[in-house]
């Protein structure tokens, strides 16, 4: 049985099956990932730079997407890719201005959500090292 370095079970290959429990039922499933995206939104609703990339009427279907594609993700239903295709990160937030201000903003509230998670500190940095490194790669400009 193969396995990640850092001990976290993920797949066997990029579309096989998961390998033992895996992230996703490891932390807690559909009750983690809910929790975590919904924390992280009553952040984000409260930012002035980030606020408005997330229209009111359509924030609960922005916490569902994410929600989904941080399920499918790390192991558990592909119902993100069932729905939406090809998660294409890059080109989903193409037209927003995601400059290193908008980055930290959205790591904070992240972090303050990660903050109100039950998780172990081995989940929190495997997760966190994820997302960090995500954030980063959605930079697309560094206008102010």
């Amino acid at each position: 049985m193969a396995t990640d370095p850092t001990g976290v079970h993920l797949r066997s290959d990029e579309h096989g099956a998961a390998i033992g429990p895996t992230f996703y039922e490891q932390v807690g499933g559909q009750a983690f990932f809910e929790k975590l995206v919904t924390d992280f939104y009553a952040g984000v609703a409260t930012d002035p730079v980030l606020k408005p990339m997330y229209p009111e009427e359509d924030l609960a279907g922005a916490i569902d997407r994410f929600t989904m594609f941080l399920e499918q993700y790390w192991g558990g239903p592909g119902s993100y890719s069932q729905k939406r295709g090809h998660p294409r990160l890059r080109m989903r937030h193409q037209p927003f201005k995601v400059n290193p201000d908008a980055r930290d903003r959205w790591l904070g509230h992240m972090s303050d959500a990660l903050d109100l998670a039950t998780i172990s500190p081995l989940h929190r940095e495997v997760l966190w090292d994820y997302l960090d490194r995500a954030a980063h790669a959605m930079v697309n400009t560094f206008e102010e």
